[in-house]
């Protein structure tokens, strides 16, 4: 399990490593155009459920822990399917892996 952590009032959301690589290729894609995105994270119910929404930018503090030292193999069908939620009225959202677990390249 890595971190996500988003400004610099110290929030860190706990993702696992899997899921936290492939939501970096969708963020830094998007910064990297130019574009600004929401990217809400659903609590557990042990944090009370409940979510929260953070608007990122080209300004917005990110920082990538991951516990493990390799990098996973990425899913092609999950970067687009994570990718959409980018352009929809909900903005980025994680979603479960597809079955099958494509490189990209």
């Amino acid at each position: 399990m890595g971190f996500l952590h988003i400004g610099q009032n110290g929030f860190a959301a706990q993702i696992d490593d899997r899921a936290l690589a492939h939501l970096k290729v969708v963020i830094l894609s998007e910064l990297r155009e130019g574009h600004s995105l929401a990217f809400t994270m659903q609590h557990t119910r042990d944090e009370g459920s409940g979510r929260d929404t953070f608007w990122i930018n080209q300004s917005t503090d990110l920082r990538f822990q991951f516990n493990g030292n390799r990098s996973p193999q990425l899913n092609r069908a999950w970067l687009k399917e994570l990718a959409a939620t980018t352009r929809a009225g909900t903005g980025l959202y994680l979603t479960e892996e597809p079955l099958g677990r494509a490189a990209a390249a």
